[in-house]
């Protein structure tokens, strides 16, 4: 009698460790989605005061956020963003913006001046992209009175502190190839390098077809 083959065993064997890999990662997103208070372990983060700016920082989920608040960022991103998502081949849609910064395991974080008044955010949620558990940045972005006072380095820094405090792979964020500064922003001083999944790996004959890169920083082990 013909010995069966093994490799349909084998296979069935990978599905199954990669299926449970996929599991215990989402695991970890979905403790990361239902944590009360994500900043409790970061309290000494809540406070920014360098380059004569003083500001505080709250960490809020979008079920808490009121309306000023999430209409506020909204129109901040609005007004950073549009042009930039105009001459790109995506277009400015106010519903499909409106409809991303509100969806149900949005995160923020929101700096307010010694007024109160806010002047920067994050929008970030904690997911699985490629299978991976990652913490992805939507946005961050500054009112233009603040710029240039290393606030936006240090939300970003505080990203990847919570990234590492919920055990995440990695920091992703989409940049537009024509954002000159925010590139340089990511890659020069935040050192973010093109991920794997990336257009330029997945589609590499046909880049001039995106109008973005994927940037990722791997979550160091040794984050505090």
């Amino acid at each position: 009698m013909k010995k069966k083959s093994g490799k349909g065993k084998e296979k069935k064997l990978k599905r199954k460790e990669e299926q449970a890999k996929i599991s215990a990662a989402q695991l970890i997103v979905d403790a990361a989605n239902n944590v009360d208070d994500l900043m409790k372990p970061l309290s000494p983060f809540t406070k920014y005061d360098r380059n004569g700016l003083k500001v505080s920082i709250k960490c809020i989920k979008i079920c808490d956020m009121n309306k000023d608040d999430f209409d506020w960022a909204f129109q901040l991103t609005k007004t950073n963003m549009q042009v930039l998502y105009e001459k790109s081949s995506w277009g400015w849609n106010d519903k499909k913006k409106h409809e991303e910064m509100s969806e149900d395991n949005a995160w923020y974080l929101i700096a307010a001046d010694e007024n109160g008044k806010s002047v920067g955010l994050s929008h970030f949620r904690f997911d699985l992209d490629n299978d991976v558990e990652v913490l992805y940045c939507y946005e961050i972005q500054l009112d233009k009175s603040v710029r240039n006072r290393g606030l936006g380095k240090f939300l970003m820094q505080i990203l990847q502190l919570l990234a590492h405090r919920y055990k995440m792979k990695k920091v992703m964020v989409t940049v537009f190839k024509d954002n000159e500064k925010a590139m340089d922003f990511f890659t020069k001083l935040l050192k973010f390098e093109n991920d794997e999944t990336s257009p330029r790996y997945y589609d590499p004959l046909n880049p001039e077809d995106y109008c973005y890169e994927i940037l990722s920083r791997p979550v160091s082990k040794s984050s505090s």
